[in-house]
């Protein structure tokens, strides 16, 4: 696979990404910040590290299982290995711009 192929996948993903939300946040994971890597393999195979607004989390199993299943469904995937992470621990100024206007801290 080249990286171009890579790149599109990776593009592929963060479009699904955009999909996927906390139920108690207007907000998409990956605007929020809560997406910290996405790594394509060589096999399609696919490793994201994310983390959660809050450690205790109440949707944390629907939503893993949501980014898990979203991009498993990409073209180029052949599977999805989400690791949960808490470091760095996830702050507001990890959202994007758009985020933080939808949000109200702009």
């Amino acid at each position: 696979m080249t990286q171009e192929e890579k790149t599109k996948i990776e593009e592929r993903i963060v479009d699904v990404l955009k999909t996927v939300y906390d139920p108690e946040i207007p907000v998409d994971i990956w605007n929020l910040g809560m997406i910290y890597k996405i790594d394509v393999k060589e096999d399609g195979a696919v490793d994201i590290d994310m983390t959660f607004t809050a450690p205790s989390c109440p949707a944390a199993d629907f939503i893993l299982e949501d980014v898990r299943t979203k991009v498993e469904s990409v073209q180029g995937v052949t599977s999805a290995n989400v690791n949960l992470v808490f470091e760095p621990a996830w702050d507001q100024s990890m959202m994007s711009e758009e985020a933080k206007i939808e949000l109200g801290f702009e």
